[in-house]
C-alpha cells in the first residue's frame, strides 16, 4: 500500500499508511520546532498520491507548497543523506489559493440557507428558544418562497418577522421581540468579524476543493487566513460550516486506500477557545462520523490539550514536536502528550519532548488492523517544495492559471429575500397613501376656475339654481299672473255688467 514518509532514525522509519489517513491526526509542537513543516510534509505526500487537501494558512508559509524547493546547500544534503532521501528533487505542488476576503485568493462564499438554522445557531451561540425563533423564521422563508443568501436577507426577514409577530406565531409557533432582538445582536457581532464577505453568491461547491492535476496530483486548496485568524468567530464558522458540508454531502464509502481529501485545521485552538459546549459536540460528532465519508482531519497546534479531549481521541496519526515546559501548564502538557502515545520501552517520553531541536520530533501512526505503532524519535523529512513565505507576484502567476478563478472572482448578487420585502412594502405604501392629483385632474381643476364659476352661474348646480332657471320661472309667473288677472276681470265683469 501507498505510504508517506514522515521520519526516520538510525533503527526505524515511520510512515503513514494510506489506508489510515482518513483516521485522523495531530500535529503539535511549540512556536519553531517544525509543526508547519510537518504539515507541508503531510500534505506534498498526500498530494502525490493523488488526494486533494485543504488547508488554512495562518501565518503565510504554508504559500510555499505551490514554489519548487531552492538547490540543496551543504546542510540540506547531509540531511537528505541521513534521512536516505536519494530521489528528492525539488519540484513544486498544484496549489489554489483561496481568501474569504477575496484578497490573496479566490472569495470563498457561502449561502445564509446552506449554513441552516441548525448550525447557524450554534455558531450564534443562540439559546433553545431563540433557535427555536430561527428555525420558524427559515420556514417562513422557505414558505413565502423568499431565498435567504446573504445577512441581509436574514436581517430582512428577521424584521418581517417582528412586524408579523401575531400573524406567525399563530400560524407556526410562539416568537417573541425579544428572541429576534437577541439574534439580531448576535447576528451584529458576526458581521463585525467581517462575515458579510463570507455569506454571499456564488457559493464554494464542494467539487472544486476535490480536483486532480492533469498528472493526477491531488490539488491543495490554501486558504489565506493571516486576517482571516484575527476573527475567531468567523474563523471557526467557516471550517466547521466545510466540515458540516463534506459530511452531509459525501456519501458513505467506509476505508478506501487513499483518502478522497485531507482536511488540516492549522492553530486548531482557535476553533474550541471559548466555544460553546453544543459547538464543541458539533465538531466531535463530525470528526468521528466523517472518517467513513473518507475524509481525514488533521490538527496543528501548540499543545494537544488545545484539542478536547473526547476528540484527542480520535486521532490516531501523531507527530509531536518540542515541548517547553517553563510553566504548570506546559509540564501538564508534556505529561499529557507522554500519555497518549503507545509506549516505546526504549524511550522515556516525558523527558524526549523537552529536549527535542527543530526537525526532530516523536511520531506513532497506525499501523497493520489499525493498531497504533511504539513512538518513535524520528528526523523528520524534508519537503520537495520551498519552506517560507512567497512573493506577491508568484501569487499572482498561481492564481492567474487557477482553473476555478472565473467561477468564483465575480460575486453575483440575485433578487432575495431583502430585495423582495422591500418590494412589498413600497407596494403596500403606495396603496395607502392617499389619492394624488395627476396631471389631468390639475388641468381640470385650472379649466374649473372663472370658466366654472361662470357656467355654474348661468346653468345653475345641484344645491343652487342658475339664471337661465330663475327667468324662466319668473316668465313662468308673470304669465301665468296676466293671464289670471284677464280671467278674474272678465268673470267680475259679468257678474257686475261691466263695459265691454
Amino acid at each position: 500500500m501507498p505510504r508517506i514518509l514522515i521520519g526516520r532514525n538510525d533503527d526505524a522509519s515511520v510512515e503513514l499508511d494510506s489506508r489510515y489517513g482518513n483516521r485522523h491526526g495531530m500535529i503539535a509542537g511549540a512556536t519553531g520546532t517544525g509543526k508547519s513543516v510537518s504539515l507541508m510534509l503531510l500534505a506534498e505526500g498526500f498530494s502525490r498520491l493523488g488526494v486533494p487537501c485543504f488547508l488554512a494558512d495562518a501565518k503565510g508559509d504554508l504559500a510555499g507548497l505551490s514554489q519548487a524547493a531552492a538547490a540543496p546547500g551543504d546542510k540540506l544534503q547531509a540531511r537528505l543523506a541521513k534521512l536516505g532521501l536519494s530521489a528528492w528533487k525539488p519540484q513544486a505542488n498544484p496549489v489554489v489559493f483561496w481568501d474569504i476576503y477575496g484578497k490573496l485568493g479566490h472569495p470563498v462564499r457561502a449561502t445564509i440557507s446552506e449554513m441552516g438554522p441548525t448550525l447557524l445557531a450554534r455558531i450564534l451561540d443562540l439559546n433553545d428558544t431563540q433557535e427555536g425563533v430561527l428555525e420558524v423564521v427559515f420556514r417562513v422563508a422557505d414558505d413565502e418562497g423568499l431565498l435567504l443568501l446573504d445577512l441581509g436577507d436574514l436581517r430582512a426577514m428577521l424584521g418581517f418577522a417582528s412586524e408579523h409577530a401575531k400573524d406567525i406565531s399563530a400560524r407556526y409557533g410562539l416568537i417573541s421581540a425579544q428572541s429576534v432582538a437577541a439574534i439580531q445582536r448576535a447576528l451584529l457581532k458576526l458581521e463585525q468579524d467581517g462575515a458579510n464577505a463570507f455569506f454571499g453568491e456564488p457559493a464554494l461547491e464542494l467539487a472544486d476543493l476535490m480536483r486532480q492535476d492533469m498528472s493526477g496530483r491531488g490539488v491543495i486548496n490554501v486558504l489565506a487566513a493571516e486576517t482571516l485568524i484575527l476573527k475567531p468567530r468567523l474563523y471557526s464558522t467557516f471550517l466547521l460550516w466545510l466540515l458540516s458540508e463534506l459530511f452531509e454531502q459525501l456519501p458513505e464509502v467506509g476505508d478506501l486506500d487513499v483518502p478522497k481529501l485531507v482536511f488540516f485545521f492549522d492553530e486548531a485552538h482557535l476553533l474550541f477557545d471559548d466555544a460553546p459546549a453544543a459547538l464543541r459536540q458539533r465538531v466531535e460528532q463530525v470528526v468521528r462520523l466523517i472518517r467513513s465519508k473518507g475524509v481525514g482531519v488533521y490538527f496543528c497546534s501548540q499543545n494537544p490539550d488545545d484539542v478536547p479531549g473526547e476528540i484527542l481521541g480520535q486521532l490516531g496519526n501523531r507527530v509531536q514536536h518540542a515541548l517547553r515546559a517553563f510553566t504548570p501548564r506546559d509540564q501538564k502538557a508534556v505529561r499529557a502528550a507522554a500519555e497518549t502515545f503507545t509506549r516505546n520501552p526504549k524511550l522515556n517520553v516525558a523527558d524526549v519532548i523537552g529536549t527535542l531541536g527543530t526537525g526532530e520530533a516523536l511520531a506513532s501512526t497506525l499501523g497493520e488492523g489499525g493498531v497504533p505503532s511504539p513512538v518513535e524519535k524520528i528526523l523528520v523529512a524534508t519537503p520537495e517544495c520551498r519552506i517560507g513565505a512567497i512573493t506577491v507576484e508568484e501569487r499572482a502567476t498561481v492564481r492567474s492559471r487557477s482553473p476555478v478563478g472565473a467561477k468564483y472572482d465575480t460575486p453575483v448578487n440575485r433578487e432575495s429575500a431583502e430585495e423582495l420585502l422591500a418590494a412589498r412594502a413600497s407596494e403596500k405604501s403606495a396603496d395607502d397613501a392617499p389619492p394624488v392629483k395627476g396631471p389631468g385632474r390639475a388641468a381640470a381643476g385650472a379649466e374649473a376656475g372663472w370658466g366654472g364659476a361662470l357656467r355654474d352661474a348661468v346653468l345653475g348646480t345641484s344645491r343652487r339654481q342658475g339664471m337661465l332657471e330663475s327667468m324662466a320661472k319668473s316668465m313662468v309667473r308673470a304669465a301665468g299672473t296676466r293671464a289670471g288677472q284677464q280671467i278674474v276681470r272678465g268673470i267680475l265683469g259679468s257678474i257686475f255688467g261691466g263695459k265691454r
